[in-house]
């Protein structure tokens, strides 16, 4: 493992589950426990999960220039986010390529949080604050706690009065067992799922009294890994292991436009004057590749690399695949030859451990109207 810098206050909880704490983004992260992944999928889906995903980074910024330094390093109209709501959105370089995502919360008039995972977020931020009325802190010290999955809401409305109406994209501040927490209901698995942001001291209390208490609903840990399964499923990409930084053009730079990816939704309406804006726009019509589904006759799962091929040439690479036990069905997300990135077109996957026929299907292949995670009451 590579040496890392960050520490979560659960290490002990996720080594008693077997997890040998491999890095991710500096932390030591419960990749896998020592049982089979495909339960932990089914919880997420079927009951709820626990999930430490600490290793996010969160950047508070405050002051009154904060909002001018969200507004220009994202691609979202940072004016339309009032106190308790939060904005998925990108970030370019001035070639107008994708180098991070992240989730900006407004937690008062003039402070928010910035999360994102291993990209350039933090130096991002740092660049442009720098000069201006904008504090900004790096919070190692508050950890994120993902409660998946549909009976999350009934086991928190117990603790936390008002947790039902919270909407997706929202969040509160509030206490859990006594311990001041905020709770978003947001996450990475495509399902009704919140996450609680926690102070170091207080996590392990935490975490233990949901395994506990939760058990008997059926909530159990999961793994860090289990979020491939469930990612491929809702269409929700990773930086980098979906982009060119793992699978790069020959004859060029790594980098990836919003219009190559499908997150060209990210860029609120109107909006100018973020970084990389102009190159983004002409970056339309220009696309190499297109993100795109594949749905493949196998009864188990392809592998991160497997090479695409249709009528004996390829056309692309699958970057997460995933077999799901719930629908006895393999699939991925692959970087396909924009002409083959359409509902239906045949294709071969080549590896080293399937040979197998399969064809592109749009994303996502869960709840592709997204009333899951948007549900109410």
């Amino acid at each position: 493992m590579a040496l890392s810098w960050r520490f979560s206050a659960l290490a002990d909880r996720h080594r008693a589950l077997g997890s040998k704490l491999e890095d991710w983004s500096g932390m030591g992260t419960a990749w896998t426990y020592e049982k089979d992944m495909s339960q932990e999928h089914v919880a997420i889906r079927t009951k709820a999960g626990i999930m430490d995903v600490s290793g996010l980074k969160k950047v508070h910024l405050v002051g009154p220039h904060a909002i001018a330094v969200l507004d220009y390093i994202t691609t979202r109209d940072m004016s339309k986010i009032y106190p308790g709501r939060s904005v998925y959105a990108a970030m370019l370089n001035d070639r107008g390529y994708f180098t991070d995502d992240c989730i900006v919360y407004r937690t008062g008039p003039n402070s928010w949080m910035l999360v994102h995972g291993s990209g350039s977020g933090h130096e991002e931020v740092l660049k442009q604050a720098a000069g201006r009325n904008c504090a900004v802190l790096f919070d190692d010290d508050l950890h994120d706690l993902s409660l998946q999955g549909p009976v999350a809401v009934d086991y928190l409305a117990k603790y936390v009065p008002g947790i039902r109406d919270l909407k997706y994209f929202h969040h509160m501040q509030t206490t859990l067992f006594g311990a001041p927490v905020m709770i978003s209901r947001t996450g990475y698995t495509g399902e009704r799922g919140y996450e609680i942001f926690v102070r170091g001291q207080d996590a392990p209390m935490v975490w233990d009294r949901i395994v506990a208490e939760g058990k008997e609903m059926g909530i159990i840990p999961c793994c860090f890994s289990v979020l491939d399964m469930l990612r491929v499923e809702s269409y929700l990409l990773f930086y980098p292991y979906d982009n060119s930084q793992m699978y790069p053009f020959a004859d060029q730079p790594p980098g990836d436009s919003l219009w190559e990816l499908g997150l060209d939704f990210t860029v609120s309406p109107g909006k100018t004057g973020f970084r990389g804006a102009e190159e983004h726009a002409r970056l339309k019509g220009k696309e190499r590749f297109k993100i795109f589904g594949m749905l493949i006759d196998a009864d188990g799962p392809a592998d991160l690399g497997d090479e695409v091929y249709a009528e004996g040439k390829k056309v692309g690479v699958i970057t997460c695949p995933c077999y799901s036990t719930l629908t006895k069905k393999s699939m991925a997300i692959a970087r396909l030859d924009v002409d083959k990135a359409v509902q239906g077109t045949k294709l071969e996957v080549r590896g080293k451990s399937l040979k197998a026929s399969a064809i592109a299907h749009t994303l996502p292949f869960d709840d592709p109207e997204k009333k899951k995670r948007t549900a109410i009451g």
